[in-house]
């Protein structure tokens, strides 16, 4: 009787991991790098490609926002460095005339441009390596092991029969 329970055992286990291994072959261990690939050649294609559509417009909005605000910030920046350069050569002609006086002013607004340019091309950069990223690790995630057999069941067990009344807890995993 005891050998017929190990070998009954012993084929449950074997089925179960057999399963598993039919499970796994069905994994695309190429997925997450092929997200990423997509993404890198056209940001938002990663994200279409692990079926999440949805997260194309904000890569979109992210990316797009970001490389407005560097055209417009490298717009002004060369208008006011053109401005001052003009004055320097002497002549009266920019489109700051009557509106900033000082020379300094116009060094002043060149600056605050450049600065938000160089940070405007930090948040393009980011963004586009974040849409990367973000397919990478999801097309990752969608591997991931959601099954209810993931269980955690927590008890409290009462041993009032034992010698001393006293209470356990008892932690069940099943995997």
């Amino acid at each position: 009787m005891k050998n017929n329970l190990i070998i009954i055992s012993l084929i449950f286990s074997l089925l179960t991991l057999a399963q598993e291994q039919v499970k796994k072959e069905n994994i695309n261990i190429l997925k997450p790098s092929k997200a990423a690939f997509y993404s890198a050649v056209f940001p938002g294609l990663g994200q279409v490609y692990n079926k999440k559509a949805w997260k194309v417009p904000i890569v979109f909005s992210a990316i797009g926002i970001s490389g407005y605000a560097y055209d417009f910030n490298k717009k002004k920046y060369f208008s006011y460095r053109n401005a001052y350069k003009r004055r320097l050569a002497g002549f009266s002609d920019d489109e700051f005339q009557g509106v900033i006086l000082n020379n300094d002013r116009l060094l002043d607004g060149q600056d605050f441009y450049r600065k938000n340019k160089d940070l405007s091309m930090v948040f393009l950069v980011g963004f586009y390596f974040l849409n990367i990223l973000d397919a990478n690790i999801d097309a990752h995630l969608l591997d991931y092991n959601v099954d209810e057999n993931l269980s955690f069941h927590p008890s409290i067990l009462d041993f009032s029969s034992e010698i001393a009344p006293s209470i356990g807890i008892k932690i069940n995993y099943n995997f």
